[in-house]
């Protein structure tokens, strides 16, 4: 289950946009063969919120495209293949469902870049989902070797929904 917080009013947040999210989570999870049902949070806002969440979570007072906080913790740093082990307070009492944490995309950011790399809105945009969704499944790219790793996953699933470069 996904939940979602327009938070902006400067781009319309279509149905569309909506789905194309949806499909982009859904499609990550699949590929990373999350078993389990889920839930997180997505707050969709402008250039302004997420500098200052920026600012309040990070310290750096700057607007991003998204940002990630993950709820889960993995052994290995990020989630492996196949059966995962969650503790109580990771799990939703009330829907049973693994609360993966919160995604924040400020649309205005994704368009800005959409324009600046020369490709759709759409694109950037499940970009920046696929993305953000590897984060909370404990992808980072801080160093080389897990850049490359998380590239790779980004433009094979990316691919895999029919948005290429």
């Amino acid at each position: 289950m996904i939940e979602y917080d327009n938070r902006q009013n400067k781009i319309e947040f279509t149905d569309e946009m909506r789905n194309l999210i949806n499909r982009a989570v859904e499609f990550t999870m699949k590929y990373e063969n999350f078993n389990k049902p889920y839930e997180l949070s997505i707050i969709i806002t402008d250039n302004e919120e997420i500098r200052e969440i920026n600012k309040q979570f990070r310290g750096i007072n700057k607007e991003t495209d998204v940002l990630s906080f993950p709820m889960l913790e993995y052994d290995e740093g990020y989630y492996e293949e196949g059966e995962i082990e969650v503790d109580i307070e990771d799990i939703n009492p009330e829907s049973g469902a693994v609360v993966l944490g919160d995604m924040v995309i400020s649309l205005e950011k994704a368009k800005e870049q959409s324009i600046e790399y020369g490709h759709s809105f759409e694109r950037e945009l499940a970009f920046l989902v696929v993305h953000s969704t590897l984060h909370l499944l404990g992808y980072d790219h801080e160093i080389e070797e897990d850049r490359i790793i998380m590239r790779r996953k980004e433009e094979d699933i990316l691919n895999n929904i029919g948005l290429t470069r």
